[in-house]
């Protein structure tokens, strides 16, 4: 290794190639400098493998967490977007386990207002049901799952990394093994939490 006296920077001796690339700009993910034999400067960006990939697990408690709010942190966790080697086409988020969905908040009139519809294949069989007959009926936890769902982009990618969200309606859940590590959504943003 070359260190550059000018800069401070650590610079690799390659036979074709010289990395000019501090070492932070490397870990957040930012496309290294990569400097020819003739002396022009290119740009070389960073993609992930999937021996480079390292999953987590984590467990966020949704009780008084606004929906859309929540929905949109699960969704970056779930695509990978907070790390700084995110690559778009890979899997390379973590997994994500929410309990209590069914506490879930909605801010103006959306808990009565917001509808879910669905066809029944038959002429004008058009139904719908509204978040708060969801949220009190047997499945609560769909609410939360369908805004996720809809917050990522459409694809196989999408579709797999949704299998790695584990959504609870109770404050149960059965990944204690995992050792998931707790993210507090509520005091990320005040406006994160509303109170019933």
């Amino acid at each position: 290794m070359i260190t550059n006296v000018i800069t401070g920077q650590l610079a690799v001796d390659c036979t074709l190639l010289c990395f000019k690339t501090p070492l932070s700009e490397f870990a957040r993910g930012k496309p290294a400098r990569v400097i020819s034999e003739n002396g022009n400067e290119t740009m070389k960006t960073y993609s992930a493998k999937p021996a480079d990939i390292e999953k987590k697990w984590i467990l966020i408690d949704a009780e008084g967490v606004v929906l859309g709010r929540l929905a949109s942190i699960i969704a970056m966790r779930l695509r990978g977007k907070h790390k700084a080697t995110f690559t778009p086409h890979m899997d390379m988020g973590d997994n994500v386990i929410v309990i209590n969905a069914d506490k879930v908040q909605m801010t103006g009139n959306k808990r009565a207002d917001k509808r879910y519809y669905w066809h029944t294949g038959h002429p004008g069989g058009i139904k719908f049901r509204t978040a708060e007959q969801v949220l009190e009926g047997r499945f609560p936890e769909r609410v939360l799952t369908k805004a996720v769902q809809r917050m990522l982009p459409g694809g196989p990618l999408s579709k797999q990394q949704m299998t790695n969200l584990r959504v609870y309606a109770g404050a149960e859940h059965g990944q204690e093994a995992q050792q998931p590590e707790v993210l507090d959504v509520k005091s990320m943003n005040p406006k994160n939490t509303r109170s019933a």
